[in-house]
């Protein structure tokens, strides 16, 4: 889960546009769990805006809320239009959205680095799993498609940034290969995690 604008706080390409994934290391994508319903992941749209808006509320809700600021947030119709903005940007800027049972149920986002600004650095810019949906190998299938566009993109190493004492958060980040680099923001409240990008 990551973000440094004003639009959210911070949270944290697959060589189709609609595909199965499943709850595998990196580098193991294509290989399907025989036990487990697997989300369809496909390219985020504009459309999509009123139910990532939720989703990230409701994730920042429950992941973040005791450890800053301005915790319970709630859907606006000025965050959905921020969100709306941002699905529909195009390349390096990509978003896409996971589908378990038919039902948007979390996303993902890359691009180049905006902190530091720095277009060869990948950013894991955002990822958020709907609560209900934590747990269940979800986060990782989209994590795991977003680490193989980063490389796609050809970026040599990619950072995010993440809640410092947001454990749940950074052993999630942890065990997919990043690891804590030192940088640090919004005085100490934010830390930046790194991993380079060879597979």
């Amino acid at each position: 889960m990551s973000q440094s604008d004003a639009r959210r706080p911070p949270t944290a390409s697959w060589f189709g546009s609609n595909e199965t994934l499943c709850d595998i290391g990196i580098g193991e994508l294509e290989h399907a769990h025989p036990r487990k319903p697997w989300p369809t992941i496909r390219s985020a749209t504009a459309v999509d805006a009123e139910v990532v808006t939720r989703i990230y509320i409701d994730s920042w809700n429950a992941g973040f809320g005791e450890l800053i600021e301005q915790s319970n947030r709630i859907v606006t119709s000025e965050l959905v239009e921020r969100w709306r903005s941002d699905l529909a940007k195009s390349a390096p800027h990509r978003w896409w959205v996971a589908e378990h049972t038919g039902k948007v149920v979390g996303f993902v986002g890359i691009g180049p680095s905006r902190d530091p600004v720095d277009a060869t650095l990948g950013e894991l810019d955002t990822i958020a799993i709907d609560p209900s949906y934590w747990r269940i190998g979800i986060g990782k299938a989209l994590a795991s498609l977003a680490f193989r566009h980063l490389v796609a993109d050809g970026y040599n190493e990619a950072i995010v940034w993440t809640v410092k004492g947001y454990e749940r958060g950074i052993a999630f980040y942890e065990a997919m290969g990043w690891k804590r680099d030192g940088g640090v923001r919004d005085n100490g409240r934010q830390i930046r995690l790194r991993r380079p990008l060879s597979i």
